[in-house]
């Protein structure tokens, strides 16, 4: 960041970091894991790093006031897929069908589900993403509309025209330059109705790739 700042450069970075405790009984630890306890954060290496990297970033805008470069970052932590495993046992298949009628994991949010897609869509992860909402619904836009998605736990058939065609004019105003893919929870549709007008009305408007997870 203090690079880009003297040079103008755009360098990105990678930083992994454990999460390893810090213990307020050890004396080289023990100042760290009370500003930890300060920020109401848990007692880890990673929670440090993340402040490190906020002071510095704050610091390198001091430092350099007419540079606007980005400072920011953003923090993933490895975990399972939010799409549960089919693993059906035969003595009670029947069992097993209505469990994954929906099959996203209960305790994921909409941001597990955006960030897996960004991952298996091949997007960057650090791409932009710009967010509005739409009845009540939140409606992500990413890499400027290349991939929209509503990832809202219910969508009713009354609230398929709206929505639709807020997507539709959203997608008009972002202007994206190539074929926009739109993504939506398959079990958040009130019945196939709903699901069948919201894909017309977005195809209607030439945004044909309209998948469902």
């Amino acid at each position: 960041m203090a690079q880009n700042a003297k040079d103008g450069g755009n360098r990105r970075y990678i930083l992994v970091q454990l999460p390893e405790p810090l213990d307020p009984e050890k004396k080289e630890q023990k100042t760290a894991a009370e500003y930890c306890d300060k920020l109401g954060k848990p007692r880890t290496i990673a929670e440090l790093t993340k402040e490190r990297l906020r002071r510095a970033a704050k610091k390198i805008k001091e430092e350099h006031p007419d540079w606007n470069g980005d400072t920011g970052f953003r923090v993933f932590k490895l975990d399972s897929s939010n799409i549960k495993a089919w693993n059906p046992r035969t003595n009670d298949l029947e069992a097993d069908l209505v469990d994954h009628m929906d099959h996203i994991l209960p305790d994921r949010t909409e941001a597990d589900l955006l960030y897996e897609l960004l991952l298996k869509l091949g997007l960057d992860l650090c791409v932009p993403i710009e967010e509005k909402t739409l009845v009540g619904k939140t409606v992500h836009a990413i890499g400027g509309g290349v991939l929209m998605a509503c990832l809202a736990e219910k969508i009713t058939t009354d609230e398929v025209e709206a929505l639709g065609q807020g997507i539709v004019t959203w997608h008009k105003a972002l202007a994206p330059a190539g074929d926009t893919t739109c993504v939506f929870r398959d079990s958040a549709f009130e019945n196939d109705v709903a699901k069948t007008n919201l894909a017309a009305i977005l195809e209607q408007a030439g945004i044909v790739n309209v998948r469902s997870i």
